[in-house]
């Protein structure tokens, strides 16, 4: 087989190089033609009249390759081609411009027809008369030569003679226009006037003229060649010689004259007349040319006679690729056009093939064709061929994502729909090539050049009805993309329909191969029949349980539908077929257990006794137990339960998961989530899984759900999703629904087994006593049927993958390896990729690249591509294909055997950052197209992401551990930089390559190139909080390296020699603003780290100010370096040398106290414990806090005592009075200092209280004695009033509390306007204003007024803070809750019950107060006040208010119940307003 326009560019180049005899002016013709042609590719890639093209970079790469191949062949050959066939009734033929007919030819056998060619490009543009009398002349003239030596011919008008014109070669197909066919058939009226006799034989002898439509794929005139077929059969002619008068148009008498009449014949390629000399041997050989013709006529007969294809089998090899079955992961691309209703009885075969989509041009395919056939089994997405057109940003990946490719056809109608309401309607073929060409080219190179690589799929023409030209253009693109015809097929019952195609495919493929690859004539119905043999699953019907112990069908259409979801039946690969299982069943077990990831079919042929049994792990035991508990009905458990299985990387967790769903797929409704899907499209689709054919919701099997390698963020949006769902389904409480199974990978499983025993399991690479004794006997059964190294990772597994085993093994498999070769440094790409890459792998395809492999068929491919790898490559690679794509790819059999093979294999004479470089500069891989998105993806992480121990990672990270390793192991901090330096422009110049560059020098105190690097980041992305937060970090550490360069350099601390590093300071303070702006704006994520370093930066920056020597050395060198910075004094020693930086210095104050305050209202708001396992996003600030309330309050005490006076602080430590002489300001710097300066830092004494009594009753002394005629801002009254609240709280008998009604009374000059209160203010009107029990009807209905009215504006201000931003991420805070006491008793604070989940971890001890499970223990009870209230409509209300009703918002909305109920439930006091917790129906 040829393999496409680029053997055919390798060949025509081999012949013109071996060409040497050219002339002058041919080199001159040929310069004018390459012009000539690369115009008309220009053209070519503009016809359409549509939008125009949109090309990415990537694309661009694409449409270059696309172009250039498509000069280079225009230019360098000209494909043969052959003519239409031979006098041929109702003939559905083609020709293809500047294709080439083979030379003109004599009379051969007589039967085959000689050819005459006539470019008629003059003569066709001439008037009726001209024409005719032309066109006459040149036909009788070749008709009677033809006739008179009883030959057949055909004449051929639109094709170059050699002698018309140097431009072109001879038999170059041209075409010429036609107007009126009339004037072409009524010329042969002249028959009867050029021939005196036997007019009559001419007539039957000369066929009437067929016009041959010319095919140009640069324009759009129709142009034809016009044929006359002379057929002089022997009945007729016989004993017979013709002489012909020509007709001949005289330009002198403006008239048609006849020539003198002529016996003419045909002399090798010419018609030329018989001499006089030469007439009467002419004569006498009449009856020889006779004979001749009789015996060619008889031979004709006998060897048309057809002896039958073997069709069956053709087609078979055809699907097959000369296997025995049709390959499971092979996708199919459909081209087909208008289906009979006959043959939509016989598709059965296509209904189980893996079909990519369907490129379809019958625009009522869906209301009566195959697409409304193919619907009744499957459910295909319609799209058009616009679909296929990518935005210049989107990733393969995301534009698969967006079309649901792999997961459903998609169904292309190629010219439009009729039953569609938008604008893509039918049109005729040349409308067509104007307007939807393009998008046909774009959507074609979309598949072939990006989405699926060659060898994966394959090609079939399915040809029903007659061929029209858009689907030729679609051969020709295909044909184009795929570099060849070899996956290409063509299936069609009609010899007639078929032949346009052929002859438009043979011009590009040669006939043999369009002959080879081709199954004509063969009925549907036997096609059906046939295929269906060869296919590897048999069509079953697939069955889920349900609730009554039965089962019901699981149509195909509502699979599809669910479609992130990969279910799991009760008769699950019950499909297959035995042939497909004794063939396959050896290659599908030792793939297994050499490592590949397990299948469905692997437990299927264990369960069925085809193999042995899968050993069950002791982990499956403890997870079925774990699954049996969570079945049980009860009342106080959740609806969404989750089970999470932790295991060592390679360790066969996914296993144990698998076998836990496949045990229980006749119990249960069991499936598996696939990746890349959001939460919100596979909770619809679990939720329409469990409800499947159930008639009640209430009564449905529980659904157990498979999430493998998932954030515990998603995990947690998922059971939140969920329970949402089921809340609005109104479920029984206590029913269990969902069961999540979470496998994840951990490097210490066990640990997290300690933290939460009923919950989460370990696997791990260590086998218990009992695991050993099942490895070891199975182990000894596979030895025997398997060579070693087929069983390779169980064989490692078996052994515990023993460090000393893994290094044995190593050496022993490494030992003779030749270090230079190519393949062995494939090998170590791959090892660092693995080593360091969880799941890491590199595309076949990308490897095939590296090794510089050129495969011709596809059915040697994987043959070709193993044999090329050294005997070591071929143990330790593990062939994978991805079960979404089928893409092959490879990786090491286990990561532990990754990292083993990359230090030997290194040993000391190679880094590991050398091999990294090395890669980086391969352009090979990084230019393939096929699986670059994976690949990038990658390297991405092999050097910029950085490890989380909740990812499942060893440890967190700072940088990569790729880099960490090359700075730390190979202390070369300059490599890394090097290194990503070098991955910067193969990124684009992407910015958070920029990042990584500033974040990696500003450690290694490179803060020039840092700054340089933080900058270019920031210029891409100048809104992004994230990257001018690394800004400001380099300018925090450069300041901080100043700093500590003064001291340890023992320089005297001058202003002149501080400036600098105060500049430093001033300039990260800008940069942190910039981030908060930046963080502020973005309603998506919450980036609140701009505010944390601007305080740090700020208390750094005051103690070099204060440690100055011009303040230091004096005695009151602390007042006045207070009041520099708070008042317009400026000391004579600073006023030049800090000159730039008076005004910002003396702002310091201000600007602390507002970032404090901000980082207080926060903490206020959301959930302040955070967790160590909380996830992280990538690009997270640098220093993320893990106990923010003490950092704030650490951090205000700073900022207070450097703005308070210093014998002020003396005191404070001695524990001594302050004098009552300070001012205001300096009262409240002192309160700062003793943590009283805002509402958080004091809240937080009520967690750590540690002398916590002391600081408050100090902090309150520094008030005034009457705070009402104080006239206090708002800020102070809340910390004042919160004060209050805390000491009480820790000690309720002090007399030092005011009581609730003087502070009541100070909420009264909070603003009336609401809308100008602070939030902590309106909490306190919550708080403060909530009725006392003994209050009368008319003051309670006051208060709830009050409270009220500060709710919506709390409501407000939440909803401002939280943002775009899911609940469960910024979970709402209760600060207190409503106790059984009176006045300010009535508060209860949560520390004072922590007691109840003692022993959790801290995302335990949350879960289980959200879910209610810690609101039942009895000393709640004792303590908090339980009110009154009902639900409607699923909204909580509280009883009491008679005015309006009072909304109150469930912190656990799934406890609401379903119906409206009275109700009972606890109050807690929040941001957002009073919220219902432990919510229980009245009885």
């Amino acid at each position: 087989m040829k393999s496409g326009p680029a053997h055919l560019i390798l060949q025509k180049r081999d012949e013109l190089i071996n060409s040497k005899q050219k002339s002058q002016v041919k080199k001159k013709t040929e310069v004018e033609q390459k012009n000539k042609n690369q115009k008309s590719v220009q053209h070519l890639a503009t016809t359409s009249e549509g939008p125009p093209t949109q090309t990415t970079d990537r694309d661009q790469d694409v449409l270059k390759e696309r172009q250039t191949t498509q000069e280079q062949c225009v230019l360098t050959s000209k494909q043969d081609c052959r003519p239409r066939p031979f006098d041929q009734e109702a003939i559905d033929f083609i020709y293809v411009k500047h294709r080439v007919l083979q030379p003109e030819s004599g009379a051969f056998d007589l039967i085959s027809p000689c050819h005459e060619f006539k470019s008629f490009a003059v003569a066709a543009a001439l008037e009726r008369t001209r024409l005719q009398a032309k066109f006459a002349k040149e036909v009788l003239k070749f008709a009677t030569g033809c006739m008179n030596v009883r030959t057949n011919g055909t004449i051929h008008f639109g094709v170059m003679d050699s002698k018309e014109d140097a431009r072109h070669v001879h038999g170059e197909i041209i075409g010429v226009p036609v107007k009126d066919k009339d004037i072409y058939v009524d010329a042969l009226d002249y028959i009867e006037r050029s021939f005196s006799s036997d007019s009559d034989h001419v007539r039957l002898c000369v066929r009437p003229p067929r016009f041959i439509e010319v095919m140009d794929q640069e324009s759009t005139e129709k142009r034809y060649v016009v044929e006359v077929d002379i057929v002089p059969s022997i009945s007729i002619v016989k004993s017979k010689v013709y002489a012909v008068r020509l007709p001949n148009f005289k330009e002198s008498t403006n008239k048609v004259e006849f020539e003198k009449e002529a016996i003419l014949r045909r002399v090798g390629s010419k018609t030329e007349p018989v001499t006089d000399n030469a007439l009467s041997d002419f004569y006498q050989r009449v009856r020889d040319r006779d004979a001749q013709r009789e015996e060619a006529d008889k031979s004709q007969l006998f060897s048309g006679q057809d002896s039958g294809q073997d069709l069956g089998r053709k087609l078979k090899v055809l699907m097959t690729s000369g296997k025995k079955f049709i390959e499971k992961e092979k996708w199919f691309i459909l081209i087909t056009n208008k289906f009979k209703l006959d043959d939509l009885c016989n598709i059965d075969w296509l209904f189980n093939m893996n079909i990519f989509c369907v490129f379809d041009f019958d625009p009522d395919s869906k209301i009566s064709g195959l697409c409304s056939k193919y619907l009744q089994h499957h459910a295909p997405n319609m799209h058009s061929l616009q679909s296929y057109r990518m935005s210049g940003d989107a990733t393969i990946k995301e534009f698969t994502s967006q079309l649901h490719l792999f997961e459903q056809t998609s169904w292309i109608f190629c010219n439009g729909r009729t039953d569609f309401k938008g604008s893509d309607t039918p049109c005729d073929e040349m409308t067509w090539i104007k307007t939807k060409m393009t998008f046909l080219r774009e959507s074609v190179s979309l598949i072939c050049k990006q989405i699926l690589p060659k060898g994966t799929f394959q090609v079939i023409f399915l040809l029903t009805s007659p061929v029209e030209k858009p689907l030729l253009h679609t051969f020709n693109e295909f044909f184009t993309d795929m570099e060849g015809h070899e996956d290409i097929i063509c299936i069609c019952e009609s010899q007639e329909n078929f032949q346009k195609w052929q002859s438009f495919a043979e011009g590009s493929c040669g006939t043999e191969t369009v002959k080879n690859s081709s199954v004509v004539g063969m009925k549907m119905s036997h096609i059906n029949a046939t295929l269906q043999q060869i296919q590897p699953i048999k069509t079953c019907s697939k069955y889920l349980p349900v609730f009554v112990k039965g089962a019901c069908l699981l149509e195909t259409q509502a699979e599809e539908q669910m479609y992130s979801l990969e279910i799991l039946t009760v008769n699950h690969c019950d499909e297959t077929s035995e042939d497909f299982i004794n063939e396959e069943k050896k290659n599908i077990e030792h793939e297994f257990y050499r490592g590949g990831r397990v299948k469905w079919l692997n437990f299927w042929l264990a369960e069925n006794k085809y193999v042995g049994e899968v050993i069950e792990r002791d982990a499956y035991r403890d997870v079925s137990n774990l699954l049996h508990d969570a079945l049980k009905k009860n009342a106080d458990e959740p609806p969404v339960k989750c089970i999470n299985i932790y295991h060592h990387p390679g360790s066969g967790g996914s296993t144990v998961a698998r076998q836990v769903l496949w045990n229980n797929r006749k119990d249960l409704r069991c499936a598996v989530v696939k990746p890349s899907y959001s939460v919100a499209v596979v909770a619809q689709h679990a939720v329409e899984l469990r409800e499947y054919e159930e008639k009640d919701p209430q009564r449905c099997l529980p659904v157990l759900l498979l999430i493998e390698d998932s954030d515990k963020e998603y995990l947690d949006d998922l059971r939140n999703e969920l329970e949402v769902a089921i809340n609005i389904k109104r479920i029984q409480n206590g029913t269990p629904c969902f069961i999540l199974l979470s496998c994840r990978r951990s490097y210490e499983p066990e640990k997290k087994c300690k933290e939460s025993p009923l919950q989460n399991v370990p696997v791990t690479h260590k086998l218990s006593a009992q695991e050993k004794r099942k490895f070891s006997g199975k182990r000894e059964v596979l030895e025997e049927q398997y060579e070693y190294e087929f069983i390779l990772t169980f064989v490692l597994m078996s052994e515990g993958f023993a460090k000393d085993y893994i290094k044995q093994f190593v050496e022993h498999l490494l030992e003779g390896i030749d270090h230079h070769s190519v393949v062995t440094c494939l090998i170590l790409y791959v090892a660092l990729l693995n080593t360091y890459v969880q799941n890491s792998f590199i595309s076949q395809s990308h490897c095939e690249k590296l090794l510089g492999l050129t495969i011709g068929l596809e059915r040697f491919h994987q043959h070709k591509f193993e044999e090329s790898l050294s005997p070591q490559a071929k143990l330790v690679f593990l062939h994978l294909r991805d079960e979404k794509t089928h893409i092959k790819s490879i990786r090491i059999i286990h990561p532990l055997v990754a990292k083993k093979i990359l230090q030997q294999l290194l040993g000391n004479q190679q880094t590991q950052s050398s091999l990294a470089m090395k890669l980086l500069c391969q352009d090979v891989l990084f230019e393939h197209r096929f699986g670059r998105d994976e690949y990038l993806s990658f390297l991405r992480a092999l050097f910029i992401k950085r490890s989380r121990i909740s990812k499942g990672d060893e440890r967190d990270s700072f940088f990569s551990p790729f880099i960490e390793h090359v700075c730390e192991n190979e202390k070369s901090p300059e490599k890394a930089i090097e290194l990503l330096k070098e991955a910067f422009p193969r990124f684009q110049k992407d910015p958070f390559w920029a990042q990584q560059l500033a974040r990696l020098h500003y450690t290694y105190e490179k803060f020039e190139e840092a700054k340089l690097w933080a900058e270019t980041a920031a210029k891409q992305l100048p809104n992004n909080s994230y990257i001018l937060d690394t800004k400001g970090q380099v300018y925090r550490k450069w300041f901080q390296a100043k700093c500590k360069a003064i001291d340890t350099g023992n320089v005297p601390k001058t202003p002149l020699n501080t400036a600098d590093a105060v500049e430093t300071a001033l300039k990260a303070l800008e940069c942190f603003q910039e981030c908060e702006k930046a963080a502020n704006a973005d309603m998506e994520n919450v980036n609140n780290s701009g505010f944390f370093s601007e305080v740090e930066v700020g208390c750094s920056l005051l103690k070099l100010i204060s440690s100055l020597d011009v303040f230091a050395n004096k005695a009151d060198g602390h007042s006045e370096c207070m009041k520099y910075l708070v008042t317009d004094y400026i000391p004579e020693e600073v006023k030049i040398a800090w000159e730039p930086f008076h005004g910002r210095l003396k702002q310091l104050n201000q600007t602390m106290q507002d970032a404090l305050e901000w980082i207080s209202e926060d903490l206020s708001y959301f959930q302040t414990d955070i967790d160590a396992g909380e996830e992280e996003t990538p690009e997270s600030f640098e220093e993320k806090l893990s106990h923010p309330l003490k950092w704030l309050a650490k951090k205000s005490s700073e900022y207070g005592k450097y703005y308070s006076e210093s014998y002020c602080t003396a005191l404070l430590q001695k524990g001594q009075p302050i004098p009552a002489d300070l001012t205001p300001f300096q009262k409240r710097m002192i309160i700062y200092q003793l943590g009283g300066g805002n509402i958080t830092s004091i809240l937080s004494k009520l967690t750590d209280q540690r002398n916590a009594v002391h600081l408050l009753q100090s902090i309150l002394s520094l008030y005034p004695s009457n705070p009402i005629k104080a006239k206090f801002g708002q800020r102070d009254i809340v910390n004042y009033i919160v004060a209050h609240i805390s000491l009480n709280s820790l000690s309720p008998q002090t007399q030092k509390v005011a009581p609730l009604k003087d502070l009541q009374a100070l909420c009264r000059q909070f603003p009336s306007d609401k809308r100008k209160c602070l939030p902590s203010a309106l909490f306190l009107l919550t708080l403060l204003f909530w009725p006392e029990d003994h209050d009368t009807d008319r003051d309670k209905e006051t208060k709830y007024e009050i409270v009220q009215s500060a709710i919506v504006h709390l409501e407000k201000g939440y909803w401002s803070k939280k943002k775009d931003i899911p609940q469960r991420k910024r979970r709402i805070y209760t600060h207190f809750f409503l106790g059984i006491g009176n006045g300010l008793d009535k508060f209860v604070h949560k520390k004072k019950f922590e007691s109840v989940t003692e022993g959790f971890s801290v995302s335990e001890k949350r879960m289980k107060w959200f879910r209610g499970e810690a609101w039942k223990k009895p000393e709640i009870a004792k303590m908090l006040k339980c009110v009154s209230g009902w639900t409607e409509d699923g909204v909580v209300y509280l009883e009491g208010p008679q005015k309006k009703k009072f909304n109150v918002f469930p912190l656990h909305v799934p406890s609401v119940p379903h119906g409206n109920e009275n109700i009972t439930f606890y109050l807690g006091f929040t941001f957002r307003g009073p919220v219902a917790c432990n919510i229980v129906v009245k009885k």
